[in-house]
């Protein structure tokens, strides 16, 4: 069993959740008086990108070290990126939650072509956590759970040294062997047919479906198409590389 998650009553003992709400006035006016079409047109300025690892308890600090993430991008992604931060420290949850709510609703596809997978889950999280529609929720637990099992997945692969690249090619009689034959997995399921299955064609047109419930539903398709790029990056990708059957295509 998972551990539990503490109460909102036990979590305002926490001594820790203080320490990372200090300094939250002064991280909400680091936008005040900008306009949403003036955040879209000014950009991050600085030489290169650096990502967080971790987080720091120091607020300002923090937003601080974020903003590297950003460089380049518009200054819109970085204010999306606090109202999140401010969100998961539980400050002023009614009034950041409402301006990332609007956000969306205003700048959905500025906000899908610029925020990179990272941020498009990190929203995902928060319109789960706040959004008072359960359907809303369920459907964008989608991307959830699809990116955090291709992480587990990638980071499998690190650790165990399996290199995906140029010179590690499919074995073939392996390949051709799941054409013939069922390869039993776990718990009754069985592998892909590689290059002709239609089990993922079957879910996009689903997943198609169901994500017109909501206009939220659109960043879940954008995630699963990004899957699908021709970089190798993904399980999704690489599999499409080798998939030869044109009315079973899934992207």
């Amino acid at each position: 069993m998972s551990v539990r998650k503490k109460s909102k009553f036990e979590q305002w003992f926490s001594l820790s959740r203080h320490k990372r709400r200090v300094g939250a006035k002064s991280a909400m006016q680091l936008f005040a008086g900008q306009s949403l079409d003036e955040l879209k047109t000014a950009y991050i300025d600085g030489d290169t990108i650096s990502y967080t690892f971790g987080s720091k308890n120091d607020l300002n600090a923090h937003l601080g070290d974020l903003q590297h993430e950003f460089v380049g991008k518009p200054r819109l992604c970085y204010y999306h990126a606090c109202l999140i931060v401010l969100l998961r420290r539980d400050i002023d949850t009614n009034n950041n939650y409402r301006a990332l709510a609007e956000l969306w609703a205003a700048e959905q596809d500025f906000l899908l072509k610029h925020l990179n997978t990272r941020w498009l889950i990190a929203t995902c999280d928060s319109f789960i956590d706040h959004h008072d529609d359960p359907v809303v929720q369920a459907l964008l637990l989608n991307a959830v759970v699809l990116i955090n099992t291709l992480k587990l997945s990638e980071t499998e692969h690190y650790f165990c040294q399996v290199d995906f690249g140029a010179h590690n090619r499919p074995d073939s009689a392996r390949m051709t062997s799941l054409q013939q034959s069922r390869l039993a997995l776990f718990d009754g399921t069985s592998a892909f047919a590689v290059g002709t299955d239609d089990t993922l064609r079957n879910m996009r047109w689903r997943l198609d479906k169901v994500c017109q419930l909501h206009p939220l539903g659109q960043i879940v398709l954008q995630i699963f198409d990004r899957l699908q790029n021709d970089t190798g990056e993904t399980v999704y990708s690489r599999l499409k590389q080798q998939h030869t059957r044109a009315r079973t295509r899934w992207w």
